[in-house]
């Protein structure tokens, strides 16, 4: 093989490489000048040199066999060595730059973002609010959108365990910048994955100001990329998280949770309003654990009926535009099991009635109500 195949070769290995996808940031790993370089001997005998972004990657071994498979992929090539190296502070700071671009730190979700953010919030607790998050995230990520999720229940923190987020998984620390566990194609983030073990089993007993720093820090220090929804779990009611979620992203869109039961509608509808005093927009209502089926046809009201119309129609008084009832997603023992098993019920049952009508909401949060028009885009022409 003469000098110039040689670097044909290995100008051809280069594009193989495009393949490997890093699994925490989602992007090529040339783009993210992880390959040192790549040279190829006459025998045709390939050495790449990788650079992982932190010392003890936890996707180390993934990369490296992505990386061996791509280059012997590549027709001329008959042997690979990875040379695998760990980027030094100063590449993983350019990394970082290069990754936020011209945003400077913190300003991920600002106005100008294209990303979709909506809160979902609830009245009181135990209405499945959590459940109904994880599910409409994978549901909107098998259909083709870039998902993440911000568990802001700091002191009822679920999101990881729904997910079947490991209970080890900690994000992956690059300069100033976190990188979020990544499960069933949708980015997740939870104080659950700051805590020890024997934390996780204690009472999160943090008072407004720390509250307010943690989801602070969940939307400037952790790298979500370019996604197309966030979505942010809210504890229930009206406290500290709810507001600062106001302060800090007056923007977001709101979807209130509610079960059937008109004493629980009552108490959602508290959480929309408090979402409008602070300039948030409420998009819509879920109602959860409606109708159970029978199985000689007829349906079991446990939780009474007419909630979610009934929130609705509250929520639509005195506003421009109606605040429409999204669905009204039945009970389901697969849907509480899913969740037990970290196993989202639109991914393990998706013919589950549930499973459907969460699929059927997120048809309609997949399709932006508002317009883009006059919005920048991250587009930078050379």
């Amino acid at each position: 093989m003469s000098a110039v195949d040689a670097a044909t070769l290995a100008d051809r290995v280069q594009q193989s490489l495009r393949q490997v996808i890093d699994p925490e940031i989602r992007q090529p790993i040339p783009d993210l000048d992880m390959v040192g370089g790549v040279t190829v001997d006459p025998t045709g005998h390939a050495t790449v040199g990788l650079r992982l972004t932190i010392v003890g990657c936890p996707a180390a071994d993934r990369i490296q066999r992505d990386v061996q498979e791509a280059t012997l992929s590549t027709p001329g090539v008959t042997a690979v060595t990875v040379e695998t190296s760990v980027m030094t502070p100063e590449q993983r700071h350019a990394l970082t730059l290069k990754l936020r671009g011209p945003r400077a730190r913190g300003a991920q979700f600002g106005r100008d973002s294209l990303t979709r953010v909506i809160a979902v919030s609830s009245g009181k607790g135990g209405v499945g609010k959590s459940t109904l998050t994880a599910n409409l995230a994978v549901a909107l990520a098998r259909r083709g959108l870039a998902v993440g999720v911000v568990d802001a229940d700091v002191h009822g923190f679920s999101i990881p365990g729904i997910l079947g987020i490991p209970a080890d998984a900690t994000p992956t620390r690059v300069d100033q910048m976190m990188l979020p566990p990544v499960a069933h194609g949708v980015k997740a983030i939870s104080i659950g994955m700051f805590l020890s073990p024997e934390q996780r089993g204690q009472a999160v007993a943090w008072r407004g100001p720390m509250l307010h720093r943690t989801v602070a820090q969940f939307l400037t220090d952790v790298f979500f990329g370019e996604i197309d929804v966030l979505l942010l779990d809210l504890p229930p009611g009206t406290g500290d998280v709810a507001i600062s979620v106001g302060q800090l992203l007056p923007h977001a869109e709101v979807l209130v949770v509610t079960t059937p039961q008109p004493a629980a509608a009552e108490v959602a509808v508290r959480s929309g309003l408090v979402a409008r005093q602070t300039g948030q927009r409420v998009i819509g209502v879920i109602e959860n654990m409606a109708g159970l089926a029978q199985p000689d046809g007829t349906v079991l009201e446990l939780f009474g009926s007419g909630g979610g119309l009934e929130t609705a129609a509250r929520l639509s008084q005195g506003q421009p535009e109606a605040v429409p009832l999204l669905g009204s997603v039945p009970l389901s023992v697969d849907l509480r099991e899913g969740g037990d098993r970290g196993v989202p019920i639109v991914v393990a049952r998706p013919e589950d009635p549930a499973a459907v009508a969460i699929e059927a909401i997120a048809a309609r949060l997949a399709v932006r109500s508002t317009s883009l028009a006059g919005r920048s885009l991250p587009v930078t022409l050379r």
